[in-house]
């Protein structure tokens, strides 16, 4: 007989938070297909939370120098059809009063704050940008961004405690404070959101200077390129290595442990990634074993998708 803590949560489904909303737009345009008519490839335990990104020249946008040029409209009405939470990534740390007034950036929250079958959030970092977003188009639930690097626990419960976010992301490295995390009260535990796969060493102590070079360049500053710390930097970014990560949430990880300690939202990074990549998270953390050469062909035989 189930106990009861797994009792009170056999019904809790993971929701990932999936990366590209503009930078993969034809990776998503196959996939969701895919996902809603043959259910039965994917575990029952996890759904799609969110798909999040920013378009290419954007200057509230930070964590990535965005890429993506697809149609917001043309993404817009791919969310709703499907009823997928879309999220505009404006994680830029360094937004300063006359950027406010950026003509794309407000155009894109107009379109996308009252297009939704499902209500779109924003992941945002600055609070002056936070502000202005609420005053202008109050539709938009908010995501404390990652980029904010929370490593101190008390720091982020105390973004925990902020109502103007409905989740908030943690730095990496607090992943596997499962003690202090199984602690928080059940109206915490909700505005969680584990950043899973991450590849940065673990041991940066320069992660905060490297977000804002990404801000900087999307300002359209003139600045040198952030030379990375890491001792591991040549590899760039390999799934197999950040397995390896201390702080890395694997799919039975989220099964057997943040599922029955009351966590349920889960943010996959890649968005300065190949769309071939995001389909190994694609099917690392969704897709049934016995199913995943059945969904990896049916996404690489596409004609439509030029996968890289």
């Amino acid at each position: 007989m189930l106990n009861e803590d797994k009792q009170k949560n056999s019904g809790r489904r993971a929701l990932y938070h999936l990366p590209g909303l503009f930078e993969f737009y034809e990776l998503y345009k196959v996939f969701l297909p895919l996902f809603k008519e043959h259910r039965e490839y994917f575990y029952d335990w996890c759904d799609i939370g969110s798909i999040y990104g920013a378009p290419a020249d954007c200057i509230w946008g930070g964590g990535r120098v965005g890429f993506g040029d697809a149609d917001p409209l043309s993404i817009i009405a791919l969310m709703k059809e499907y009823g997928i939470s879309a999220r505009l990534t404006f994680s830029n740390s360094l937004i300063r009063t006359e950027h406010l007034t950026d003509k794309k950036c407000n155009t894109l929250c107009s379109e996308f704050e009252k297009n939704g079958v499902v209500q779109n959030g924003v992941i945002i970092h600055s609070d002056l940008l936070l502000d202005h977003i609420r005053k202008n188009y109050p539709g938009f639930y908010f995501v404390s961004s990652t980029t904010k690097v929370l490593t101190d626990f008390k720091e982020f419960e105390a973004e925990l405690k902020r109502d103007e976010f409905r989740f908030v992301v943690p730095d990496f490295r607090l992943n596997k404070e499962l003690g202090k995390l199984k602690a928080l009260p059940p109206e915490m535990k909700e505005k969680v959101e584990f950043l899973c796969n991450e590849c940065c060493w673990y041991d940066c102590y320069d992660r905060k200077n490297c977000y804002e070079n990404v801000s900087r360049k999307s300002l359209g500053d003139d600045c040198a390129d952030h030379v990375c710390v890491s001792p591991d930097a040549s590899k760039g970014y390999r799934f197999s290595e950040a397995m390896k990560n201390p702080g890395f949430i694997g799919c039975e990880d989220i099964q057997k442990t943040y599922i029955p300690a009351g966590f349920s939202h889960f943010k996959i990074e890649g968005r300065s990634l190949g769309s071939a990549v995001i389909l190994e998270f694609i099917l690392h953390y969704m897709t049934k074993a016995e199913y995943q050469l059945k969904v990896r062909e049916e996404i690489y035989l596409d004609s439509t998708l030029d996968l890289f």
